[in-house]
């Protein structure tokens, strides 16, 4: 690019790219990324590929591009697909940018490593002395390959020190170099023997390697929990890495990146050799080296979280997402995006097929499927042999849990049957901590937290009350701090350490383990996963950290504490939500050899999500589903877009609001086919000592709701601590 001006999107929340000046004998090119000044300071940005012409400078007085970064180029369909992203989520495009650019040191060439090598002449010099030291340290880079290793390596191969290492050199026994890193990314190993796929999963695994070779396509692979989903892929993943033809990159979407320590098992065993990883808990070193070696093309699989969909990859052939229905594939912060969504908008882009993988796909996915749009691929049954497990209801109007117990008499006995076979045994309740209220029996006094509309939930085992929505915690007493009353404190209602506390009292011979993210560290998961791979662990007490992508053979029940626990609360997708949870959580019986038994407690048998679940007709409650979703032009049919409004002051919030109402536009050809609800305040009317009310925006089926939106809050001031944030396809009511 040789223009005297370019348009540089900087990773911030502007509107659009600024102008700036390109020096003499400078290139540039639309995706290059460089150093411009802004303001007092230097920022990093992007040469994109319009500006904005309304508002452009003269040219004389434009800032001149400060560096040219050595970085690869942003490729074409990365740009268009931020800039895509920016207008249908109603996000400013550098936002989204900046979620490219999470690795600033991968922007530039990694660090030569200081090596030494033998020299050709050995001959020893006038006076050397032969230390035991040196010999040794001579001896372990003569068994190096190439007689070459990093001065750290040598130091610690030869167990001595620095110093005896640069009294070498110096004798000039051993010399210096620097050499680049060697890249540590291997293609996987190709074809492996012992990964047989049964007839159905042959057959689509087929039918998605044919369509990788078409370009753009969606498919779902539609599969009963163990039915072999994963490994479908992964033969599609090996026959596109074994095609000469075929040189672009994988990326395969995981949720709760942390927890896959399973999946990373079978893709090494599969493969030969880990994938590039990319979540937020990388360091800052191996977030850079992963950034560099996706852009170089070096990493040719990547298996990541949501924010692995922004990274720049030089050219993609296959985006696989697996868990699709999954919630965490949606972000609520920043740039408020649908993953799953997005990914699908990527493939479009890159022209790529896109796979997604569940046994309860999302109601979207559903009704594509229905419609044409996406491919479907069955997996009816479980492989190995394994059989699905039999559901049953406890109906806890009638077997009533004893007095200050949570688990019913049914349920119980099931657990003991379990013990007494050796088998092991899921308690599942989707609360974290002990107990969610915890109120004085002297005054009445509950115990609340400061900055939220909730209630401190107790933590016994770190002795702490927390909330759960802004993270405010303080230490557990024995007295109340409103009345001083001693030993009057009484925990309400129960979560997974209450369930546990139960269940060693229940089952005093059995060992016990609490999984949740509270109690299952980054460090300990592996551990307490492997214990349970062991026989270690009779009985598991978990949340849904444990409900989805873990394997356990001879895991035969599964029992289900509160069933009803997310079925209401104003949710338009509660029923959705429950019976994809339940449904995975049941998936974790009977996997192995030995069927397995979901026990439900509820005191709601006769919900439609619940009679599903134990009549095994998953594809009747989808229906009943869509039908109330269509009759009510909700999504997937319509359009919702909440505007959501926080500050702390609530006069000052209920004021905006009202200005906003006045705002609205109300021409009948901006209301065709969109209605407006609000404002309300959220459920959570308080978090973190914000007041926050919310505004519905519905759209009928085939109504654009950004349009209508962009144009109601065009030059809309927001005043003061305010905040303004616009979700389109909200999946959080709260």
């Amino acid at each position: 690019m040789n223009d005297t001006r370019v348009p540089i999107l900087l990773p911030l929340p502007f509107p659009g790219p600024f102008d700036y000046a390109v020096p003499e004998g400078t290139f540039v090119e639309p995706g290059s990324v460089v150093r411009v000044p802004l303001g007092p300071r230097t920022a990093l940005g992007v040469v994109w590929d319009e500006g904005d012409s309304e508002n452009s400078v003269e040219s004389s007085k434009l800032k001149p591009i400060n560096q040219v970064l050595p970085a690869r180029p942003l490729p074409d369909f990365h740009r268009k697909f931020i800039d895509w992203v920016a207008r249908y989520n109603l996000s400013a495009p550098g936002a989204v940018l900046r979620m490219s650019l999470t690795a600033p040191d991968g922007l530039f060439p990694p660090a030569s490593e200081r090596w030494v090598r033998l020299a050709q002449d050995q001959t020893p010099p006038k006076g050397y002395r032969a230390t035991p030291a040196r010999t040794k340290m001579l001896e372990a880079l003569a068994d190096a390959p190439e007689r070459a290793m990093r001065r750290k390596a040598l130091v610690e191969a030869a167990g001595t020190s620095t110093t005896v290492l640069d009294g070498l050199v110096k004798t000039c026994l051993i010399e210096p170099f620097e050499r680049k890193p060697k890249g540590r990314w291997p293609v996987p190993k190709l074809r492996r023997e012992g990964f047989s796929l049964n007839e159905k999963q042959q057959e689509a695994a087929d039918q998605l390697t044919d369509m990788v070779a078409e370009g753009f396509s969606v498919s779902l692979i539609d599969g009963v929990t163990g039915s072999g989903k994963t490994e479908v892929y992964f033969d599609v993943i090996d026959r596109l890495l074994s095609n000469p033809n075929q040189s672009g990159q994988v990326l395969v979407m995981l949720p709760e990146i942390a927890l896959t320590g399973q999946w990373l098992s079978r893709f090494k065993q599969r493969f030969g050799c880990a994938p590039a990883l990319w979540h937020s808990d990388l360091t800052t070193k191996m977030r850079a080296e992963t950034w560099r070696a996706v852009s170089e093309g070096e990493a040719r699989v990547v298996v990541g979280a949501r924010s692995a969909l922004f990274l720049p990859f030089r050219e993609l052939d296959l985006i696989v997402l697996d868990e699709e229905h999954d919630g965490s594939f949606k972000q609520d912060d920043g740039v408020i995006y649908q993953a799953r969504d997005m990914a699908v908008v990527r493939a479009h882009i890159a022209e790529c097929p896109i796979v997604l993988a569940s046994a309860t796909p999302s109601l979207e996915t559903v009704l594509n499927t229905i419609e044409g749009r996406y491919k479907r691929m069955i997996l009816p049954s479980r492989h190995g042999g394994a059989v699905m497990p039999d559901v049953s209801l406890i109906n806890l109007r009638e077997d009533k849990p004893e007095r200050g117990s949570w688990l019913s008499p049914k349920l119980i006995e099931a657990v003991e049957q379990r013990l007494e076979a050796g088998q092991q045994t899921l308690l599942f309740l989707n609360r974290r901590g002990y107990a969610p209220l915890t109120l004085c029996n002297a005054c009445g006094h509950r115990y609340k937290c400061p900055s939220c509309d909730s209630w401190l939930t107790e933590h016994r085992l770190a002795k702490r009350l927390m909330c759960h929505h802004c993270g405010y915690q303080t230490k557990s007493s024995n007295s109340c701090t409103v009345c001083g009353e001693e030993e009057s404190l009484v925990a309400c209602g129960p979560g997974v350490e209450r369930v546990g506390e139960e269940a060693v009292r229940r089952f005093p011979h059995a060992r016990i383990a609490i999984g949740s993210s509270d109690t299952m560290q980054r460090t300990s998961v592996r551990e307490m996963i492997e214990a349970v791979e062991r026989g270690e662990v009779d009985i598991l007490v978990g949340t849904q950290i444990l409900a989805k992508g873990y394997h356990f053979p001879n895991l035969t029940l599964v029992g289900v504490v509160d069933a009803d626990l997310s079925l209401y609360g104003g949710d338009v997708r509660a029923g959705e939500k429950t019976f994809q949870l339940l449904h995975q959580v049941a998936g974790r019986a009977g996997r192995g050899e030995v069927s397995g038994e979901v026990m439900l407690q509820t005191h709601e048998p006769d919900h439609p999500v619940m009679q599903a679940l134990i009549s095994d007709d998953r594809d009747a409650f989808y229906e009943t589903e869509l039908a109330q979703r269509e009759m009510m032009a909700l999504p997937p049919y319509g359009r919702l877009a909440a505007i959501v409004i926080s500050d702390p002051e609530e006069d000052r919030l209920d004021n905006f609001c009202r200005e906003l109402v006045q705002r609205q536009p109300r021409e009948p050809e901006d209301l065709e086919g969109i209605k407006v609800f609000g404002p309300a305040a959220a459920p959570i009317s308080v978090i973190r000592g914000r007041h926050r009310r919310r505004f519905l925006v519905r759209g009928a089926p085939g109504v654009r709701l950004q349009p209508f939106i962009s144009k109601w809050l065009r030059g809309l001031k927001t005043p003061g601590a305010l905040r303004l944030s616009v979700d389109i396809d909200p999946y959080s009511f709260l």
